[in-house]
Formats: C-alpha cells, structure tokens, sequence
C-alpha cells in the first residue's frame, strides 16, 4: 500500500445512483428451507418465486400486523 493516494483528479458521486435497487438476502432456517424446496421443486419453480408466492398469499392475513404498535 502507498504512503499516499493523489484523489486530486477524482470524481466525487461518479458512480452514485440514487434509483439503485438493492435486494436484501434473506436467510431462511433450515426446515422451512427444505419445505420451500421441497414445494418449489414439486411445482417446476425456483424457491423465490416460491417464497413470494407464499408471501402474496398471506398479505391479507398479515396485513393487520403491519398497523399495530
């Protein structure tokens, strides 16, 4: 490693995006890994179309919880 960098000709925010998406890894325990899978495979999809599907699913039951304090 240098002693110094010369940042004098840099270009501050160059690769800044203010609409970037980032998609957060969500980590499941292993038995309802394994159901997920189980169920993906036996419907010919891949387990996060799975998993979504399973969520739209239960919006409506788990709407409530999002308004309660």
């Amino acid at each position: 490693m240098k002693k110094e960098y010369d940042f004098s000709k840099g270009v501050r925010g160059k690769f800044y995006d203010a609409k970037a998406k980032f998609n957060i890894p969500i980590y499941l325990d292993e038995d309802i890994e394994e159901f997920v899978n189980r169920y993906a495979k036996k419907n010919k999809m891949d387990a996060q179309t799975a998993v979504n599907n399973m969520l739209r699913c239960n919006k409506k039951m788990l709407r409530p919880f999002l308004t309660k304090q």
